[in-house]
């Protein structure tokens, strides 16, 4: 026997950027956006807090791009190593073309 219930549930139509306030979605397309997250634990300042901010890909590649800035000027006078920072090493990047996330 089938037993049918409508029920309502939410759906996002559409991710806004939280910094410039612009949809994240095209036309014929899904919503494409990046996520800049963090859950602070015990000991930490800001124990029990947790951040989530979405980002369109101009406000998440400017955002990616200041922090590389502030890597290069945290690092800038170390001494060259094994473990020296490397200004044109990828930041952030775990993987490319895996366009189905398979």
């Amino acid at each position: 026997m089938k037993i049918v219930e409508t029920k309502n549930v939410p759906v996002t139509n559409d991710m806004l950027c939280d910094v410039c306030g612009t949809s994240t979605t095209k036309p014929g397309t899904p919503a494409q956006f990046g996520v800049l997250s963090a859950h602070w634990g015990y000991g930490s300042q800001h124990d029990g807090e947790r951040y989530e901010v979405h980002l369109c890909e101009g406000c998440f590649f400017s955002t990616l791009s200041g922090l590389r800035r502030q890597r290069m000027v945290e690092h800038l006078f170390d001494e060259e190593s094994d473990q020296a920072i490397k200004p044109d090493a990828p930041f952030g990047l775990v993987e490319r073309d895996n366009y189905f996330k398979d």
